[in-house]
């Protein structure tokens, strides 16, 4: 993972013009190049949000984004999402390595005490990832997705500080691998949204 850029635009854009992916992460519409500008600008604006592009250490390849939003620091808690924009990726384990990273970096850098996703209901393969996770259902937002003339459940998701450092076998206090390998990735330090 590295911080996102102007240049990885490209990428957002490709991925919500695909009707597939869209519908199975909750986006309604694709974006052209000014709303891709546009969500970039407020991507910067934001110090709520810390956003990042999945890239492959073989060949530099972007495959997907990932990040932390609406963070409220003063109750330690924040959402989280990761998409797999390039589905020749899928099913790669790719995504749960971000997750753990991001996680560790949310709970152990950040200080985080609670981490939420929201996913849609009809996506068995993303809730089964997230609870994979240890991730927790929590809530059920009734018909809340509406897509191709279609009503879908939102699944309220959530882990806790203690539940991931149960769940992960990691001591409080002590640096884990996941740490260690964020670390040298650059999570903890050199860009203005990290801080």
């Amino acid at each position: 993972m590295r911080p996102f850029g102007k240049d990885d635009l490209q990428y957002i854009q490709k991925w919500s013009n695909d009707a597939e992916l869209r519908r199975l992460i909750g986006e309604v519409a694709p974006m052209g190049r000014a709303e891709t500008e546009k969500w970039y600008r407020e991507l910067l604006a934001d110090k709520d949000r810390i956003w990042f592009v999945i890239v492959l250490k073989r060949g530099g390849r972007v495959i997907g984004e990932a990040g932390l939003l609406r963070m409220f620091r003063p109750w330690r808690n924040t959402d989280m999402t990761i998409i797999i924009g390039e589905k020749d990726a899928w099913r790669k384990g790719y995504g749960t390595e971000v997750g753990h990273l991001l996680l560790d970096y949310a709970f152990r850098r950040l200080g985080f005490h609670r981490i939420s996703i929201g996913v849609v209901g009809f996506n068995k393969r993303a809730l089964k990832f997230w609870e994979s996770l240890s991730f927790k259902k929590e809530g059920v937002e009734r018909d809340e997705y509406y897509y191709d003339n279609e009503y879908s459940d939102g699944i309220m998701m959530s882990i806790l500080e203690d539940e991931y450092e149960k769940a992960h076998k990691l001591a409080i206090g002590k640096k884990s691998v996941v740490s260690k390998r964020a670390s040298a990735i650059g999570l903890d330090a050199g860009s203005k949204n990290m801080q």
